[in-house]
Order: structure tokens, then C-alpha cells, then sequence
């Protein structure tokens, strides 16, 4: 699949695993909309067709209970732009869609996350992510839970992930077990990752490499005054 973006191979992906927590099949899908059983198993994993077409994006949508924007790759398409453009202001391809995740990062105990399909979207001028340096991240959007790593990140905030980012040392979005933690990540002696809160209320935590699961670096905030 060349030059595809990483969020259109996400929203491919995101279709197979809807279809499989609806205990369907992607030859069932493909049937649904009358297509040959093969046809959604090679636009998952080979991008052929490169997009659906909006009658067969509208009823396999329906079918799954969800918004077409959640499986619609044409958001994603920079040869394209968003498929509902802003006419009003500029060029849809002049902006990035960047999708909000309904899982909350705990900045505290630990919070459990929902399905990874996104609900909404941020729309950001690919100019101002370009300034920022993220014209070229995966990013997604969750929301900070708790106090842990206040005054840095406040509880209500919303964080920019990038998922290309997973190593080095910087604040990162960690999984435990089913919980999703913001903390700090400092590397540590024999394979082991320490993480550490800017609330000093809150003691380090050091776990194995094994235990502790770098989803992606924050690389942006957002949040009331």
C-alpha cells in the first residue's frame, strides 16, 4: 500500500476489527454491498480499491452501527482531503483530521479505555502542523484524567499522541494491563522503565519493559483556561 498514510491504514484496520466485534466476516461485508467475497480482504490489506464508494461506505457503516467517518479513508487521503469540505475555509486539503479516541490517559490511578474508534475529530491547518513539526505523526486525541501530572497536564486536558514516537525518554501515553497511564518514562538499569509523575504526591512506579506497553510521546495539550 505506498503512499498511504498511516491514519487511512488505521481506518482500513479499524473496519476488520468492527467487523469482528460484530461477529462478522469481510466476505460477509463484501456480500452485503454486492461484491465479490474477496473484495473488502484485499482494500484491508492491499488498498485496492483505495477508497469505497459512499453507497457501500454508507450501508457497511449501517450495518456495523457506526459513522462512516469512523471507516471512511477519504479523511485521511491527502490526494483528496476531508469528503465534506469547508469551502468557506480554504481547501479541504489544506487541513488534517486528527481523530478523538474515547479512552481517558489516567493522570492517577489508572483509567480504562473503550474501544480504540474514534467519535469525533479535531480539524488542524496542515500548515499549523507543519510549524509544530507533526505534519508527518500518527496522531490521535485523548483525553487526562486525575491530577498526577499536574501542573503540566490538568485533568479535561486534551493530548495529541504520536504512535511513531514509542522510545526514548519523554511524557508518553503507557499501557498496564487494560489501564492507559500519562506519565514520564525515564529508562532504567536491566530493562526496566521507570515512570514518574510531576505531581510529587505521586511516587515513581518501575516496572519491566514487559509490563509497561509505550502506546505513543504527547507532543501536544489542549485545555481550558
Amino acid at each position: 500500500m505506498e503512499n498511504i498514510s498511516s491514519s487511512e491504514k488505521h481506518a482500513r484496520g479499524r473496519l476488520q476489527d468492527l467487523a469482528k466485534d460484530r461477529g462478522a466476516s469481510l466476505a460477509g461485508l463484501s456480500r452485503l454491498i454486492g461484491r465479490n467475497a474477496a473484495y473488502l480482504q484485499q482494500y484491508v490489506t492491499r488498498g485496492s480499491p483505495r477508497h469505497l464508494d459512499v453507497p457501500d461506505l454508507q450501508k457497511i457503516a449501517e450495518f456495523l452501527g457506526v459513522s462512516t467517518r469512523v471507516i471512511n479513508t477519504r479523511l485521511f487521503d491527502e490526494t483528496v482531503g476531508d469528503a465534506s469540505p469547508d469551502t468557506s475555509k480554504g481547501s479541504s486539503s489544506d487541513y488534517i483530521e486528527v481523530p478523538r479516541l474515547p479512552l481517558d490517559a489516567s493522570a492517577g490511578p489508572g483509567s480504562f479505555g473503550a474501544e480504540e474508534i474514534s467519535f469525533d475529530a479535531f480539524r488542524f491547518s496542515r500548515r499549523w502542523l507543519r510549524e509544530m513539526g507533526l505534519e508527518s505523526a500518527d496522531l490521535s486525541a485523548i483525553r487526562v484524567e486525575g491530577d498526577s501530572m499536574e501542573p503540566l497536564l490538568r485533568s479535561g486536558d486534551e493530548i495529541f499522541v504520536d504512535r511513531n514516537k514509542r522510545a526514548g525518554e519523554g511524557i508518553h501515553v503507557v499501557r498496564i494491563g487494560d489501564a492507559l497511564h500519562v506519565k514520564q518514562v525515564q529508562l532504567s538499569a536491566h530493562g526496566r522503565v521507570k515512570l514518574v509523575s510531576a505531581n510529587e504526591a505521586y511516587p515513581p512506579i518501575e516496572l519491566s519493559s514487559e509490563e509497561a506497553e509505550v502506546i505513543g510521546r504527547v507532543v501536544w495539550k489542549g485545555g481550558r483556561v
